[in-house]
C-alpha cells in the first residue's frame, strides 16, 4: 500500500504546479478578454494575449526606473505589514524568483563530498555567501545545492570549503538530465555532442 501513497504524492507534485499555472493563466486571459470586450469596440482572437504580454514588458521596463521601483518597494512593505497576505506574497515571490532564475542558478556543476567524505555528489554552485555566513569561516566557503534525483525541487544546501569542490566541464543541461534521470543519462562535456 506504500507504493500507492508514494505514486499519489508524486502525481500531486506533477499535477498541482501545472494546474495552478493553468488556472492563473486562464483567469488572467479571461479577465483581460472580458475587460477589453467591455471597453473596446473591436475584438479579435489573441487580443488578450497581446495586451497581457505588452503589459508585462511595460511593467518590466518601468520597474527598472527609480519611481516605479520606489512605488513597488512601498507596495511590498505595505503587503508585508498584513500577516496572512505577507506569508502568501513572500512565498509566491520567492518561488517565482527561484523558478525564473533557476536557469542562471543551476549553471556551475561541481562534485562535492556528500553525504560523507570519500563519496561524491553532483551539485550546483549557488551565489556567494552573505557576510553573516562568510565571516564565520576562516577560509573561503561556497554554498552548493545538491538536488535529489528525479526531483529538482528538493535537495540540500551544503556549505563547504572551496578547496573541496571539483568543478565539472559539463553542460548545465546534461548535468540537470543526470539528476532528473537518477544517473541514467551521464553528463556531457561542454565541447562534445556525445
Amino acid at each position: 500500500m506504500k507504493w500507492v501513497s508514494k505514486y499519489f504524492i508524486n502525481g500531486l507534485i506533477v499535477i498541482v504546479p501545472i494546474a495552478i499555472t493553468a488556472f492563473v493563466v486562464i483567469n488572467i486571459f479571461s479577465f483581460t478578454e472580458r475587460l477589453l470586450g467591455h471597453y473596446l469596440p473591436i475584438h479579435f482572437p489573441g487580443l488578450a494575449l497581446a495586451v497581457v504580454l505588452f503589459l508585462i514588458v511595460v511593467v518590466g521596463w518601468l520597474s527598472s526606473y527609480w519611481l516605479l521601483r520606489t512605488i513597488l518597494s512601498y507596495a511590498e512593505r505595505l503587503l508585508g505589514s498584513i500577516p496572512v497576505v505577507k506569508f502568501i506574497y513572500n512565498s509566491v515571490k520567492q518561488v517565482s524568483t527561484a523558478v525564473f532564475e533557476s536557469q542562471k542558478l543551476l549553471k556551475n556543476a561541481v562534485l562535492v563530498p556528500y553525504p560523507h567524505p570519500g563519496v561524491k555528489a553532483l551539485g550546483f554552485v549557488m551565489p556567494d555567501l552573505s557576510a553573516p555566513l562568510a565571516e564565520k569561516f576562516s577560509e573561503e566557503h561556497v554554498c552548493v545545492f545538491v538536488p535529489m534525483s528525479l526531483n529538482l525541487t528538493s535537495g540540500f544546501n551544503i556549505i563547504l570549503p572551496r578547496r573541496d569542490i571539483i568543478p565539472l566541464d559539463v553542460t548545465s543541461e546534461s548535468a540537470l538530465q543526470y539528476v532528473i534521470t537518477a544517473g541514467a543519462i551521464m553528463p556531457r562535456g561542454n565541447d562534445s555532442n556525445s
